[in-house]
């Protein structure tokens, strides 16, 4: 029974990180095509959709990656739909292309680091070493990305109050998305540089284990 429900398991997690894959690489060429032919006032319009579908995926994922995960998941889905979906006004900016360029070249890489692991036992050498050094790039273009596209959004926030709930309601309850807003870059700037270098230590720890291996 165990080791059916281990198959179960690995089965289910192959599945779900390559169709997830799936989503990101369509996300990635439908900004690059985009970019390339229309400019980056049209990628969102062009990955809307899919990105939506793909970042929103990420809460299906088994509960001991999502606890692992929940800091970057919640950030994403927060500018994936609090943000860029609620904001029309922050869709043109060229911080799109480069936030959804980032996102999906990083997730490209990963789900298909995790789909290969739980389909064949191993992944390929180059496979781990993407896995663990294009975050050097990516991350700081994405955090960047995700800081300014809230920041934008900050006067479009104050002004539409959307989201928001005001005194008096039969909750007694007041929430302000602007300050929510704030809150969100407040924890980018101490956040990002601890989780870049958990990053560095993690991928010191892999790459190691591979030589040795």
């Amino acid at each position: 029974m165990a080791g059916f429900l281990s198959m179960l398991r690995r089965t289910y997690l192959a599945v779900y990180n390559w169709a997830v894959f799936i989503g990101w690489a369509q996300v990635l060429f439908l900004a690059v095509k985009t970019l390339k032919e229309s400019g980056h006032e049209h990628v969102y319009s062009a990955v809307e959709k899919p990105l939506q579908l793909a970042q929103t995926a990420a809460i299906l994922e088994v509960l001991p990656l999502l606890t692992a995960t929940l800091p970057q998941i919640s950030s994403r889905l927060y500018l994936t739909w609090i943000i860029l979906h609620s904001f029309p006004e922050v869709q043109t900016h060229f911080l799109v292309s480069s936030l959804t360029i980032s996102w999906s070249i990083t997730e490209i890489i990963r789900y298909s680091f995790f789909g290969m692991k739980e389909a064949f036992g191993a992944t390929p050498s180059f496979l781990l070493w993407l896995r663990y050094s294009t975050f050097l790039v990516m991350y700081p273009i994405g955090i960047s990305s995700e800081v300014g596209l809230i920041y934008l959004a900050l006067p479009h926030i104050k002004v539409s109050e959307k989201f928001c709930i005001r005194m008096p309601n039969k909750w007694n309850f007041s929430f302000d998305n602007f300050y929510i807003a704030f809150i969100a870059l407040g924890i980018y700037v101490p956040g990002s540089p601890h989780m870049y270098r958990y990053m560095l230590s993690q991928r010191k720890k892999a790459l190691s284990k591979s030589k040795r291996e």
